[in-house]
């Protein structure tokens, strides 16, 4: 297909929405897609079908309702197999979203752990990739070392290596692709390789990439990705697990119930193969027919294409911002191995600063979503120096026009907090929570 913006856009009904602007009605910007993307028209209506015509439980429903509802669900594990690369089905784990997936990681690879042995993430992870081996630590005590980042934002693999951080005691590796604060895209495949010299696990969170760029898991050099739907123009309630299969056939399982047997007996149980193994219980059937629909339509775009569209759109981003008086950037300022979430603070003319839910409120009063907080990522936001951060991310139906939109209210917003308190007209009075969802 060929990559029109405004075509993609007529997808997704929800971009058509007019916010309520302080001035009356404005044309919704949707600037949050790193938390979570829209969905197109596609997507809504293969969920709609499948409950409406094709609804009923899997696996071992000995009926056409049955049969349709398994068939719709296990081809969805090929779409998604097929989508980053697998070698089979079978290596796709469905959990319900990637924070699941990669405690599933954390729980099956930290029963190996024993004390002294030594797990590595980096600063810059999502709290679903930090607090899970944090807990396994407790647990088991093993060690939680970590890489840094310059202060650029790049992952400093240079010194993390030279300073012996992956080492002979190293068993696992758990680091993030893009981060979701910074953009930064990592060299994953060089962390890799480092890694399994030393015969480590390597983990990798892809939540961010997957949805933004083409990726192939055997090409990363991973033995376990995790990434999520609803980042992907797909549903929310459903995540993805892709593991080497003779690795997912040597782990234990991670929660137990239905569907995840071979046999049980009141003196014992055994477990059927993955990725059944790793899935108890319903599974999100309904939501597998949508990610797979999802997985077809950025397919048809080609995902070479929304790399290139992402590109451009954070470039022009970039740019933009810079002319903003006292913006200050987290992370790479130009548009080099670099995702689409640009996360910033900002400053008044004399040097204060403005607190990212009061600059994110002012945007919404003029029809832009943004993020304000620490986005998951609290340990990054510390090694930085600041709180919180306000957060824009764009997407493959994103136009630059609504980044020159961002540009003007982010200078009004400085010009508006810039001004002595009394001669400020008074603000909407809607908050928001900090932290929250990628």
């Amino acid at each position: 297909m060929p990559f029109d913006v405004d075509a993609i856009r007529a997808d997704f009904p929800i971009l058509e929405r007019t916010a309520p602007g302080t001035d009356g009605p404005v044309p919704l910007v949707y600037l949050d897609s790193a938390n979570t993307s829209q969905k197109p028209r596609c997507v809504v209506e293969a969920i709609e079908d499948h409950y409406l015509s094709h609804n009923a439980n899997v696996a071992r429903a000995m009926h056409l309702l049955g049969a349709e509802a398994t068939e719709a669900f296990e081809s969805s594990r090929a779409v998604l197999a097929e989508f980053v690369g697998a070698t089979s089905s079978d290596e796709i784990v469905f959990t319900k979203n990637a924070s699941e997936a990669l405690n599933l990681c954390a729980h099956t690879l930290g029963a190996s752990l024993r004390p002294g042995d030594e797990i590595v993430v980096s600063v810059m992870e999502h709290h679903s990739n930090i607090v899970p081996w944090q807990l396994v630590a407790e647990r088991t005590g093993a060690v939680l070392r970590w890489f840094d980042v310059t202060e650029e934002g790049r992952l400093d693999v240079e010194g993390g290596l030279a300073s012996g951080l992956i080492n002979e005691r190293t068993k696992i590796v758990s680091i993030t692709h893009v981060s979701n604060v910074l953009g930064t895209i990592n060299p994953v495949a060089q962390v890799a390789a480092a890694a399994h010299a030393y015969g480590a696990t390597v983990v990798v969170d892809a939540s961010q990439s997957v949805p933004q760029m083409p990726v192939d898991v055997h090409a990363l050099g991973a033995d376990l990705v995790a990434f999520t739907g609803h980042k992907m123009v797909g549903p929310t309630g459903i995540g993805v697990l892709w593991g080497r299969y003779d690795l997912l056939a040597s782990l234990p399982p991670f929660l137990g119930g239905g569907e995840m047997i071979e046999t049980v007996r009141m003196t014992g149980s055994t477990f059927a193969p993955p990725p059944h193994r790793f899935e108890a219980g319903t599974p999100p059937i309904a939501q597998a027919v949508g990610l797979a629909a999802a997985a077809r339509y950025l397919t048809a775009l080609g995902m070479e294409q929304v790399a290139a569209h992402e590109h451009l759109v954070t470039a022009y981003a970039l740019d933009g911002l810079a002319t903003v008086p006292g913006l200050r950037v987290l992370g790479p300022s130009k548009a080099v191995d670099r995702g689409g979430a640009i996360s910033f603070t900002l400053q008044t003319t004399s040097g204060e600063q403005i607190h990212p839910h009061d600059v994110s409120q002012l945007l919404d009063a003029r029809g832009i979503a943004v993020r304000g907080g620490h986005h998951c990522a609290r340990p990054l936001h510390e090694r930085f120096g600041v709180q919180s951060s306000t957060r824009a991310s764009s997407y493959l139906y994103t136009k630059t026009s609504e980044i020159d939109v961002l540009v003007d209210a982010l200078n009004r917003t400085v010009g508006f907090f810039s001004r002595p308190p009394r001669t400020r007209a008074p603000r909407p009075s809607r908050t928001t929570t900090e932290g929250g969802a990628r």
